[in-house]
């Protein structure tokens, strides 16, 4: 069994991750750090939930493809490690361009990690704007 210490350094890993394939438009990359279960969960903000990997794939597909540049710095509120499952709840400041426009957002974010097969996926990824 591994420490706390190393399992919260593998999720913030993880986390990191994540973060960089959506900053790089690395579909192979989110791939890599997503479960394929049909339990994974995504909610972008202002969208649906999307259930499953297929559906969160395709989210990812169109929001890489319509996003010319983004760059994502976090900040983390909490990071909770509870048996095979942790949570990060995080602040997310998004700059991005999109149709030539610069835009500015900040999100609050909840990533739920499960760690399966000696590896921490994300299984969950909840983000809401937060309002100016």
């Amino acid at each position: 069994m591994q420490s706390k210490s190393t399992m919260k350094s593998e999720v913030l890993a993880a986390n990191t991750a994540f973060y960089r394939a959506f900053e790089k438009k690395d579909i192979e990359a989110m791939s890599n750090v997503w479960s394929k279960g049909t339990g994974s969960c995504c909610i972008h903000p202002g969208r649906n939930a999307l259930r499953g990997w297929q559906e969160i794939y395709t989210s990812w597909e169109q929001i890489f493809k319509n996003t010319a540049y983004i760059e994502i710095n976090t900040d983390i509120i909490n990071i909770e490690l509870v048996d095979n499952f942790a949570y990060l709840i995080l602040i997310e400041n998004v700059l991005q361009v999109i149709g030539g426009k610069r835009l500015e957002a900040r999100s609050i974010a909840t990533n739920l990690f499960q760690f399966f097969g000696g590896k921490w996926y994300l299984v969950h990824h909840h983000g809401s704007p937060i309002m100016r």
